[in-house]
């Protein structure tokens, strides 16, 4: 029996909420609110790689413009509010848009305030997750410019980042690549003072995902008996978000339930960060033939093309 999208997230979380130790996938971040959430983190003094991305892509445009070329469609993972997009559509004037992202709703509202404003591109929304193979065959003719920004690669584990390469290498079909932002490993504190804000807005966006459980499996985690913990796990050269009990409590959900007990944790995220050659080879080794990539003065961010050539 082929299970449905809503049966096949709904066994993907409680699997997770029964591991030992228990996580949720950070795709569960990013409902409605999640995503305005996560806008906010971005506005931050304390977040540095969007700010810093942002700087790269303006400052390095035309040569990041001139290494891409002309491409026929821009499929964007992890679109967001699709606003970072904007530059290689003014610049790269693509026929198509694809915007992809797990959160509906606000992938909607966002393409139909960039449509305005850009009439003559053909532009679609698609709901997807893309922790899963992708796969778009009505392109195979087209030349495809993957743009995966913000540093979201950092939230698969190396192993899975190579497999995502390695699919959208194959979607390429030889021609076109992959336009990507990374963050790179730094100084400990500036790691953990961004995904720990004074405003409490990242703790915000982490204790949302409990929130959004709720809705999606009717389970009944009481958020306040939850707080933020992130910290920088310097031997697997990541991020690492939890969510800690305050106290002992029993959530349930429809057909089962877990006991939690005051300091058990619920990891939310990872958020990788590596050393800049480390990357450009994965990037090589996934298939793509080519990479030039372009970092700020302090190297605390990358941005690479990875092409066929």
């Amino acid at each position: 029996m082929t299970l449905s999208i809503q049966d096949k997230l709904f066994h993907e979380i409680i699997d997770g909420l029964q591991a030992n130790p228990a996580s949720i996938s950070p795709k569960f971040f990013y409902d409605e609110l999640g995503s305005s959430l996560f806008q906010a983190i971005t506005h931050l003094e304390e977040y540095y790689p969007t700010r810093v991305e942002r700087e790269i892509m303006q400052s390095k445009l035309s040569q990041i413009t001139q290494a891409i070329a002309s491409v026929d469609v821009i499929v964007e993972l992890g679109a967001g509010n699709c606003e970072k997009v904007r530059p290689l559509l003014e610049t790269i004037a693509p026929k198509q848009y694809r915007a992809l992202d797990i959160s509906a709703d606000f992938l909607e509202t966002a393409l139909a305030n960039l449509h305005h404003d850009y009439p003559a591109i053909d532009m679609r929304a698609i709901a997807a997750d893309i922790t899963q193979e992708l796969s778009f065959p009505d392109l195979q003719d087209q030349r495809i410019l993957f743009f995966y920004s913000g540093s979201s690669i950092g939230n698969f584990n190396p192993p899975e980042a190579s497999r995502l390469f390695s699919n959208l290498a194959r979607e390429c079909h030889g021609s076109g690549g992959l336009l990507i932002g990374v963050d790179l490993v730094k100084d400990i504190h500036v790691l953990e003072r961004a995904y720990n804000d004074i405003l409490g807005v990242t703790a915000a966006f982490n204790l949302n995902a409990l929130r959004h459980l709720n809705y999606l499996i009717g389970s009944n985690f009481a958020i306040r008996g939850w707080e933020h913990y992130a910290f920088f796990n310097q031997t697997l050269d990541r991020i690492e978000m939890h969510l800690r009990a305050k106290s002992d409590q029993l959530v349930s959900w429809p057909g089962g339930h877990r006991q939690f007990f005051a300091g058990e944790m619920i990891h939310t995220e990872n958020s990788y960060k590596y050393p800049k050659a480390t990357f450009l080879k994965m990037l090589q080794e996934a298939g793509f033939t080519q990479v030039t990539a372009w970092t700020d003065p302090e190297s605390n961010f990358l941005v690479c093309f990875a092409e066929f050539k």
